[in-house]
């Protein structure tokens, strides 16, 4: 079984994508972590109990990684390019406890599990070889946290909620069909757009706002 984690609004660089969750929410997210591994970092909201909000991008100052990053982030032209076109938000995370289970049968489409340590602990995560989105960010990359819940209670907390998820997408029928054979629970409403574009209500202190 798969359940949302957390969305992620992939930006070109960390000043960039917080300054756009701002406009959009008018919340200033802090930051996060660094990812060693990936030569990323990132900044954190929580969405409620058990979600959040990832702002991630490349991080210049550390050293390339031994492997491609995740998120597509080695392809900074297509970064740029989808975050000039207003695709800012352009994946979500779902998490399992058997993450092995999950990749027998998708392995080809989500990726091969990655073994990571940090200090909030040992996760895995898949990630395709070339460290692009899974079907372009239409499926979702995947988690295990061995067990432990996500940290969500760690995380700055703005009084902001996920309301609502929504993928639209050209052929919605086949990525709903795709959400049905993962086994997700609660996987975005996906309705019909000409590309690939991600929608996210939440609720803030000052109302109901969009993230895109």
């Amino acid at each position: 079984m798969l359940q949302l984690d957390h969305i992620t609004v992939i930006a070109p660089t960390l000043a960039e994508g917080v300054e756009h969750v701002r406009t959009c929410l008018d919340i200033d997210v802090p930051f996060g972590r660094q990812h060693p591994d990936m030569g990323t970092h990132n900044h954190l909201l929580r969405l409620g109990e058990s979600t959040y909000l990832e702002i991630i991008a490349a991080n210049p100052d550390a050293p390339q990684p031994g492997r491609a990053r995740w998120f597509g982030l080695d392809n900074q032209a297509a970064v740029r390019a989808d975050w000039e076109s207003g695709r800012r938000l352009r994946g979500w995370v779902a998490r399992t406890s058997d993450i092995d289970a999950v990749l027998a049968g998708h392995a080809a489409l989500l990726g091969r599990k990655v073994d990571f340590t940090s200090a909030n602990g040992s996760f895995c995560f898949a990630i395709p070889d070339d460290g692009a989105l899974p079907l372009n960010g239409a499926a979702p990359s995947v988690i295990d946290r061995l067990g432990k819940p996500p940290s969500v209670a760690a995380m700055a907390d703005a009084g902001a909620g996920l309301q609502s998820l929504v993928l639209e997408h050209p052929e919605p029928e086949s990525i709903i069909a795709l959400y049905r054979s993962l086994g997700i629970t609660d996987s975005p409403n996906v309705t019909r757009g000409e590309q690939l574009r991600y929608r996210a209500r939440i609720e803030t202190p000052g109302g109901l706002k969009e993230l895109t």
